[in-house]
């Protein structure tokens, strides 16, 4: 009688769970774990060609989520929604001209996120209908494939913001002179603390909002464009 008790207790206490919410929190982690990996792959693949060997010596150069996960910032994105990975490291000294080699490396990784979100909402566009007539397993993957390709969206409009360390700010710091340059990236650890009370301050959201539904619009003609491939 105890045991068949406690049963009723357990069942009731699962079914009373929300499971749309941790449904959506897997999703989330599963795609921003895709598009950070692809991220900083980018970053240490091109600064490979360019002549750094630095993150291919770090273990780097891979696609395997658990060497680019940063601890804390994958709690944050379970807590917060927003998160980091561990940046790949990068000597620009091996490359053969510092600051353009420097900028290409950084750009590479938004346009990795774009590039990604573009595959995503192709693959999305020709699976979309047949998955919506799955039941939950596919509006889970579509809510997935979505997901993904937002996410994508969002890391690359905001790392394109020139304020270091994000990519935007090398990108823009190698039109400055020499001097001035190196000055700045001397100064790049302080941005982070910038970065942070913009971020927790709200300031920065209305400008992230904007450019990621500009860019996510500008996309998604691509997922329309693909299930019109197999209607």
């Amino acid at each position: 009688m105890r045991r068949e008790f406690g049963g009723i207790i357990i069942n009731e206490f699962i079914s009373g769970l929300d499971w749309s919410y941790l449904t959506d929190m897997v999703i989330l982690v599963i795609a921003a774990l895709f598009a950070f990996t692809f991220h900083e792959l980018s970053h240490g693949f091109v600064a490979y060609k360019l002549g750094d060997n630095t993150a291919k010596h770090a273990g780097r150069l891979t696609l395997n989520p658990i060497k680019h996960i940063d601890i804390m910032g994958l709690l944050m994105i379970i807590v917060f929604k927003f998160g980091w990975a561990k940046p790949v490291p990068i000597n620009m000294n091996n490359f053969k001209n510092p600051k353009a080699g420097m900028a290409i490396s950084a750009f590479a990784g938004p346009a990795s996120n774009i590039l990604l979100a573009v595959v995503v909402l192709f693959v999305l566009g020709l699976v979309g209908v047949p998955l919506a007539k799955m039941g939950n397993t596919g509006v889970f993957i579509i809510n997935l494939l979505y997901t993904t390709a937002k996410i994508n969206c969002v890391l690359a409009v905001f790392n394109i913001i020139p304020i270091p360390p994000l990519d935007g700010s090398k990108v823009l710091f190698s039109l400055l002179p020499e001097r001035q340059y190196y000055k700045l990236m001397q100064y790049e650890r302080y941005g982070m603390f910038v970065l942070l009370a913009l971020v927790a301050t709200h300031v920065i959201t209305p400008i992230l909002t904007t450019g990621v539904d500009w860019v996510l619009n500008g996309l998604l003609p691509i997922a329309q464009w693909s299930s019109t491939l197999v209607s």
